[in-house]
C-alpha cells in the first residue's frame, strides 16, 4: 500500500472526533502490516494526542516490536511532545498531512518548534519526516478549532 492509502486511514480515524481531527496509524514497513492505530484523546488525558495513543496501543498489544521498522502517518505534524516520544519509540519514519505553520495560521494553538527541529537536535535516532501527504484532505480536516484549541490573546 502506498503513503496515501494509510494517510487515508489516519483521516478516517481523525473523523471518529472532528472537533480534534488528529489520527495516526503505524505501519510495518516492509509489509505494509498496520500494527497500531490512535486518535486524538485529550479529553481524557492532555497528553493523549494521536500518535501518542498509536504508540501506546502498539507498544501494550505488540511487546518487542522492532519500532525502527515502523512508519507513523499523522494527519498533521506531529507537535514537539509527540516527536519526542516518536523518537524515544525509535520509530524511523513519519509521514504528516497538515503542518504545525497552517495549523497555527487557522487559529490551532501550536508550540512554535517544527518536528523536523526536535529531530535534528536529537544525535541518537533518526527519523525520516516526510509532510504534505493528501495535504489538502488534512487541511480541510482542521476548520474552526474547539475552544481549548483556539489561539488567544492572554496579553
Amino acid at each position: 500500500m502506498s503513503d496515501e492509502a494509510f494517510m487515508r486511514r489516519a483521516i478516517e480515524l481523525a473523523l471518529e472526533d472532528p472537533r480534534v481531527p488528529f489520527g495516526a496509524v503505524i505501519v510495518r514497513a516492509a509489509t505494509g502490516e498496520v500494527m497500531a492505530e490512535g486518535r486524538n484523546r485529550s479529553a481524557q488525558s492532555p497528553v493523549l494526542h494521536g500518535e501518542i495513543d498509536a504508540i501506546h496501543n502498539c507498544a501494550r498489544t505488540r511487546p518487542g516490536i522492532d519500532w525502527p521498522s515502523l512508519t507513523l502517518y499523522s494527519t498533521a505534524e506531529p507537535c514537539p511532545m509527540c516527536t519526542s516520544a516518536i523518537l524515544w519509540a525509535g520509530i524511523s519514519r513519519v509521514v504528516f498531512g497538515t503542518s504545525i505553520r497552517t495549523l497555527q495560521r487557522k487559529g490551532w494553538q501550536q508550540i512554535e518548534i517544527p518536528a523536523q527541529e526536535v529531530v535534528s537536535r536529537t544525535p541518537f535516532r533518526k527519523c525520516v519526516l516526510v509532510g504534505g501527504i493528501l495535504e489538502a484532505e488534512c487541511d480541510a480536516l482542521f476548520g474552526s478549532p474547539p475552544r481549548r484549541y483556539a489561539s488567544r490573546d492572554e496579553g
